[in-house]
């Protein structure tokens, strides 16, 4: 496993880390707590160090489920998770700072801690990064010793460049994978200038950079890829990056001519690592198969410079016009 700087946090984290907003079960499934701990115990095994989570994930019990598998380690293990989607309505109105101080007295509660190593913002509303108060509210929480860092999850550029303009905020969570490219332009330049990290998150564009799926494919009621493929319960942005399922199948054809015989995970994964503003990617592991193909991807023969330019190639063929200019 190697290791990064996550921007000013300071931390050394695995490069590969693990999201865990489908732990336990596939999306749309019951929570497998037998299932979720084995995943995180091997992953700590396999080096492992630092778990992204969120309090709405199962309803906090994927929270609860990392806070007690990594207080039962001896290993330094970091948690990042989120707040504010607990929100009814999920609107800037009802970002209020009592609210919000409430969630993470909650988060320290569900992961069993005195203190967060992570804590952002979970996809707000666009106006909310407008707010000054907001990032204060976690300045406060920061000294007063209940947060080490803060950060934020986005959904587009334009919300992670204002975020990123806080003093305090420490990382940025954004979308990144080969059929979301737009971050690595003006983003990127900007991040790193601050010292600002980065996770990136939805690394194999919810499944369809594994190249498993095909026309066929049928997704259960409760799994967004079922239900938010319009955005009808969430920024579609966050399935399948936005891409229009049949032609991300398209796209994924054409990755699969570039890398015949490998595996597109492997090949997502290394695509995702070779730019070094990142501090680690973050794909979601409902089932240790799932863990054991990413950690492959470490060892794998590696991704060329030439393949790297293919895959600008197909994106800007297949993708680019569809997804780039709305996230």
């Amino acid at each position: 496993m190697n290791y990064r700087t996550l921007g000013k946090t300071g931390l050394k984290i695995s490069e590969l880390s693990i999201g865990t907003w489908q732990l336990g079960g596939t999306w749309g499934s019951d929570f497998n707590f037998k299932n979720a701990e084995e995943i995180v115990h091997t992953a700590i095994d396999k080096g492992i160090n630092f778990i992204d989570t969120a309090d709405v994930y199962s309803d906090r019990l994927s929270e609860k489920t990392v806070g007690k598998v990594v207080r039962s380690r001896s290993e330094e293990v970091y948690i990042a998770t989120k707040c504010g989607r607990q929100l009814n309505p999920h609107t800037n109105a009802t970002y209020q700072i009592p609210v919000l101080r409430k969630y993470v007295e909650d988060s320290l509660t569900n992961l069993g801690v005195d203190r967060i190593d992570l804590m952002q913002l979970h996809c707000p509303p666009t106006e909310v990064y407008y707010r000054p108060e907001i990032f204060g509210l976690f300045d406060d929480l920061v000294e007063e010793g209940k947060l080490r860092s803060y950060g934020v999850s986005v959904e587009k550029v334009e919300e992670a460049l204002k975020a990123i303009e806080y003093p305090g905020v420490s990382t940025v969570q954004i979308i990144f994978n080969m059929f979301r490219q737009r971050p690595s332009e003006l983003f990127f330049r900007e991040a790193k200038a601050k010292n600002v990290g980065i996770i990136a998150r939805v690394p194999l564009a919810s499944g369809l950079l594994t190249g498993k799926f095909t026309k066929t494919s049928t997704f259960a009621e409760g799994d967004h890829r079922f239900f938010n493929r319009d955005g009808a319960g969430f920024d579609k942005g966050e399935t399948f990056s936005g891409v229009n399922f049949d032609l991300g199948l398209e796209a994924v054809d054409a990755l699969k001519a570039i890398f015949p015989n490998q595996s597109l995970v492997h090949k997502a994964i290394q695509w995702i690592l070779a730019f070094d503003e990142v501090g680690c990617v973050i794909p979601g592991v409902s089932k240790l198969p799932q863990l054991e193909s990413n950690l492959a991807a470490l060892t794998a023969e590696g991704i060329s410079q030439s393949e790297l330019l293919q895959v600008n190639e197909i994106y800007e063929k297949y993708i680019k016009r569809e997804v780039h200019h709305l996230w």
